[in-house]
Protein backbone atom coordinates (compact mmCIF):
# COMPACT_ATOMS: atom_id res chain seq x y z
CA UNK A 1 0.00 0.00 0.00
CA UNK A 2 1.39 3.37 -0.67
CA UNK A 3 0.87 6.30 1.99
CA UNK A 4 0.87 9.93 1.79
CA UNK A 5 0.72 12.36 4.82
CA UNK A 6 -0.21 16.25 4.45
CA UNK A 7 -1.43 19.00 6.18
CA UNK A 8 -4.85 19.94 5.01
CA UNK A 9 -4.54 23.22 2.30
CA UNK A 10 -7.32 25.38 1.02
CA UNK A 11 -7.63 24.62 -2.76
CA UNK A 12 -3.73 23.79 -2.94
CA UNK A 13 -1.18 23.56 -6.16
CA UNK A 14 -1.69 21.08 -8.62
CA UNK A 15 1.28 19.06 -7.26
CA UNK A 16 -0.76 18.02 -3.83
CA UNK A 17 -3.23 16.62 -5.99
CA UNK A 18 -0.80 14.74 -8.04
CA UNK A 19 0.21 13.82 -4.32
CA UNK A 20 -3.22 12.87 -3.42
CA UNK A 21 -3.70 10.59 -6.72
CA UNK A 22 -0.86 9.04 -6.70
CA UNK A 23 -1.34 6.97 -3.62
CA UNK A 24 -3.74 4.67 -2.17
CA UNK A 25 -4.26 6.09 0.97
CA UNK A 26 -3.64 9.83 2.39
CA UNK A 27 -3.40 11.29 5.76
CA UNK A 28 -4.60 15.10 6.77
CA UNK A 29 -3.01 15.97 9.68
CA UNK A 30 -5.54 17.50 12.35
CA UNK A 31 -4.05 17.47 15.10
CA UNK A 32 -0.39 18.88 14.44
CA UNK A 33 0.53 23.14 15.36
CA UNK A 34 -1.41 25.49 12.87
CA UNK A 35 1.02 27.58 11.38
CA UNK A 36 0.55 31.33 10.42
CA UNK A 37 3.34 31.11 7.66
CA UNK A 38 1.86 28.05 5.88
CA UNK A 39 -0.63 27.28 3.48
CA UNK A 40 -3.90 25.76 5.33
CA UNK A 41 -5.63 28.82 4.81
CA UNK A 42 -4.17 30.82 2.18
CA UNK A 43 -3.61 30.58 -1.28
CA UNK A 44 -2.20 32.36 -4.55
CA UNK A 45 -4.42 33.53 -7.48
CA UNK A 46 -4.02 35.33 -10.76
CA UNK A 47 -5.29 38.87 -11.11
CA UNK A 48 -3.87 40.78 -14.39
CA UNK A 49 -0.71 39.38 -14.52
CA UNK A 50 0.66 38.62 -10.60
CA UNK A 51 -0.25 36.57 -8.41
CA UNK A 52 -2.90 37.98 -5.85
CA UNK A 53 -3.23 36.17 -2.30
CA UNK A 54 -6.32 34.72 -0.51
CA UNK A 55 -7.24 34.53 2.67
CA UNK A 56 -9.36 32.97 4.88
CA UNK A 57 -9.29 34.74 7.88
CA UNK A 58 -9.18 33.26 11.46
CA UNK A 59 -10.40 34.06 14.99
CA UNK A 60 -7.16 34.95 17.31
CA UNK A 61 -5.93 31.92 19.39
CA UNK A 62 -2.83 30.86 20.89
CA UNK A 63 0.46 30.20 18.50
CA UNK A 64 0.43 26.71 19.80
CA UNK A 65 -3.12 25.24 19.05
CA UNK A 66 -3.43 22.58 16.46
CA UNK A 67 -5.13 22.67 13.50
CA UNK A 68 -8.56 21.52 14.70
CA UNK A 69 -8.77 23.87 17.62
CA UNK A 70 -8.78 27.14 15.13
CA UNK A 71 -11.60 28.35 13.71
CA UNK A 72 -12.41 30.94 11.15
CA UNK A 73 -13.56 34.63 12.13
CA UNK A 74 -17.16 35.42 12.33
CA UNK A 75 -16.36 38.40 10.02
CA UNK A 76 -15.45 36.39 7.49
CA UNK A 77 -17.03 37.22 3.83
CA UNK A 78 -16.71 34.45 1.61
CA UNK A 79 -19.14 36.02 -0.90
CA UNK A 80 -16.55 38.93 -0.72
CA UNK A 81 -13.65 36.52 -1.34
CA UNK A 82 -16.03 34.82 -4.36
CA UNK A 83 -16.51 38.15 -5.83
CA UNK A 84 -12.50 38.63 -5.80
CA UNK A 85 -12.29 35.23 -7.42
CA UNK A 86 -15.13 36.65 -9.98
CA UNK A 87 -12.85 39.48 -10.89
CA UNK A 88 -9.68 37.28 -11.60
CA UNK A 89 -11.26 34.60 -13.68
CA UNK A 90 -14.48 35.57 -15.42
CA UNK A 91 -13.51 35.44 -18.47
CA UNK A 92 -11.26 32.33 -17.68
CA UNK A 93 -12.41 29.35 -20.71
CA UNK A 94 -13.75 27.33 -17.76
CA UNK A 95 -15.15 29.57 -15.10
CA UNK A 96 -18.92 28.50 -15.53
CA UNK A 97 -17.70 24.41 -14.89
CA UNK A 98 -15.55 25.42 -11.79
CA UNK A 99 -17.35 28.28 -10.09
CA UNK A 100 -19.87 26.22 -8.69
CA UNK A 101 -16.98 24.03 -7.02
CA UNK A 102 -15.23 27.00 -5.78
CA UNK A 103 -18.70 28.63 -4.13
CA UNK A 104 -19.56 25.39 -2.47
CA UNK A 105 -15.90 25.00 -0.78
CA UNK A 106 -15.88 28.47 0.51
CA UNK A 107 -19.58 29.22 1.27
CA UNK A 108 -19.14 26.33 4.60
CA UNK A 109 -21.33 26.77 7.18
CA UNK A 110 -18.57 24.97 9.67
CA UNK A 111 -16.34 27.23 11.15
CA UNK A 112 -14.21 24.42 12.34
CA UNK A 113 -10.89 25.68 10.46
CA UNK A 114 -9.81 21.71 9.25
CA UNK A 115 -13.65 20.61 8.89
CA UNK A 116 -14.07 23.60 6.73
CA UNK A 117 -10.35 22.81 4.81
CA UNK A 118 -11.06 19.10 4.42
CA UNK A 119 -14.56 19.72 3.44
CA UNK A 120 -12.73 21.77 -0.22
CA UNK A 121 -10.31 18.87 -0.13
CA UNK A 122 -12.63 16.46 -0.65
CA UNK A 123 -15.22 18.34 -2.71
CA UNK A 124 -11.92 18.84 -5.21
CA UNK A 125 -10.64 15.35 -5.26
CA UNK A 126 -14.27 14.11 -6.06
CA UNK A 127 -14.09 17.10 -8.96
CA UNK A 128 -11.21 15.62 -10.44
CA UNK A 129 -11.98 11.99 -10.20
CA UNK A 130 -9.38 11.18 -7.53
CA UNK A 131 -10.77 8.02 -5.37
CA UNK A 132 -7.68 7.82 -2.75
CA UNK A 133 -8.90 6.82 0.73
CA UNK A 134 -8.80 10.01 2.91
CA UNK A 135 -8.13 9.46 6.49
CA UNK A 136 -7.89 11.84 9.48
CA UNK A 137 -4.70 11.76 11.41
CA UNK A 138 -6.37 11.75 15.06
CA UNK A 139 -8.71 8.42 14.36
CA UNK A 140 -5.28 6.64 14.08
CA UNK A 141 -4.82 4.53 17.16
CA UNK A 142 -0.90 5.71 17.41
CA UNK A 143 0.67 7.74 20.13
CA UNK A 144 0.11 11.42 18.60
CA UNK A 145 3.01 12.83 20.99
CA UNK A 146 4.95 11.66 18.36
CA UNK A 147 6.58 14.42 16.27
CA UNK A 148 8.55 14.07 12.76
CA UNK A 149 9.61 11.45 11.07
CA UNK A 150 8.98 9.37 14.05
CA UNK A 151 5.35 9.99 13.89
CA UNK A 152 5.37 9.53 10.16
CA UNK A 153 6.93 5.74 10.53
CA UNK A 154 4.40 5.32 13.12
CA UNK A 155 1.55 5.91 10.81
CA UNK A 156 3.17 4.07 8.49
CA UNK A 157 3.36 0.94 10.05
CA UNK A 158 -0.09 1.29 11.92
CA UNK A 159 -1.54 1.34 8.58
CA UNK A 160 0.71 -1.16 7.15
CA UNK A 161 2.24 1.19 4.14
CA UNK A 162 5.13 -0.69 1.99
CA UNK A 163 5.77 2.65 0.24
CA UNK A 164 5.73 6.17 1.73
CA UNK A 165 5.52 9.12 -1.07
CA UNK A 166 6.81 12.69 0.30
CA UNK A 167 6.53 15.88 -1.72
CA UNK A 168 10.06 16.61 -2.76
CA UNK A 169 10.81 19.22 -0.24
CA UNK A 170 11.09 16.47 2.39
CA UNK A 171 14.28 15.11 0.84
CA UNK A 172 16.39 17.61 3.43
CA UNK A 173 14.19 15.96 6.49
CA UNK A 174 13.78 12.36 5.98
CA UNK A 175 16.35 9.13 5.37
CA UNK A 176 15.70 6.31 3.21
CA UNK A 177 17.61 3.99 5.46
CA UNK A 178 15.33 4.79 8.38
CA UNK A 179 11.87 4.06 6.49
CA UNK A 180 14.18 0.88 5.30
CA UNK A 181 15.03 -0.04 8.68
CA UNK A 182 10.40 -0.76 8.93
CA UNK A 183 10.60 -2.18 5.74
CA UNK A 184 9.12 1.03 3.85
CA UNK A 185 9.92 2.55 0.47
CA UNK A 186 10.57 5.96 1.11
CA UNK A 187 9.91 7.76 -2.08
CA UNK A 188 9.52 11.60 -3.21
CA UNK A 189 7.44 13.12 -5.60
CA UNK A 190 8.93 15.86 -7.99
CA UNK A 191 6.54 17.60 -10.46
CA UNK A 192 7.61 17.78 -13.79
CA UNK A 193 7.81 21.83 -15.12
CA UNK A 194 3.80 22.49 -15.83
CA UNK A 195 3.14 25.19 -18.33
CA UNK A 196 -0.63 26.41 -19.82
CA UNK A 197 -2.28 29.24 -21.35
CA UNK A 198 -3.51 32.10 -18.84
CA UNK A 199 -5.21 35.34 -20.09
CA UNK A 200 -1.19 36.53 -21.75
CA UNK A 201 1.77 34.43 -23.04
CA UNK A 202 3.27 35.25 -19.76
CA UNK A 203 2.38 32.57 -17.29
CA UNK A 204 2.63 32.29 -13.65
CA UNK A 205 3.45 28.78 -12.39
CA UNK A 206 2.21 26.94 -8.74
CA UNK A 207 -0.85 28.70 -8.00
CA UNK A 208 -3.81 27.42 -6.60
CA UNK A 209 -6.11 24.70 -8.41
CA UNK A 210 -8.47 27.05 -9.28
CA UNK A 211 -6.44 28.84 -11.50
CA UNK A 212 -5.08 25.16 -13.13
CA UNK A 213 -8.70 24.52 -13.36
CA UNK A 214 -10.02 28.12 -14.61
CA UNK A 215 -8.04 27.67 -17.75
CA UNK A 216 -8.10 23.72 -18.25
CA UNK A 217 -10.91 20.99 -18.80
CA UNK A 218 -10.82 18.33 -15.54
CA UNK A 219 -9.84 15.93 -18.56
CA UNK A 220 -6.53 18.01 -19.09
CA UNK A 221 -6.21 18.44 -15.45
CA UNK A 222 -6.20 14.52 -15.12
CA UNK A 223 -3.52 14.44 -17.63
CA UNK A 224 -1.59 17.07 -15.68
CA UNK A 225 -1.99 14.55 -12.24
CA UNK A 226 0.28 12.35 -14.10
CA UNK A 227 3.16 14.64 -14.78
CA UNK A 228 5.59 13.72 -11.92
CA UNK A 229 8.71 11.70 -11.42
CA UNK A 230 9.17 9.55 -8.34
CA UNK A 231 12.65 9.49 -7.43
Amino acid sequence: MKLAIMQPYFMPYIGYWQLMNAVDEFVVYDNVKYTKKGWINRNRLLMNEVDLTLTIHLQGGSDFLPINERFIAQDFDADRLLRKIDECYRKAPFYKEVLPLVRDALCSTNRNLFEYVLRSIRLTAGFLGIDTKLIVSSSIGIDHGLRGKEKVIEICRHLGAVTYVNAIGGQSLYDRSEFAGYGIDLRFLATRPIVYRQFSQKFLPSLSIIDVLMFNSVESTRSMLEEFDLV
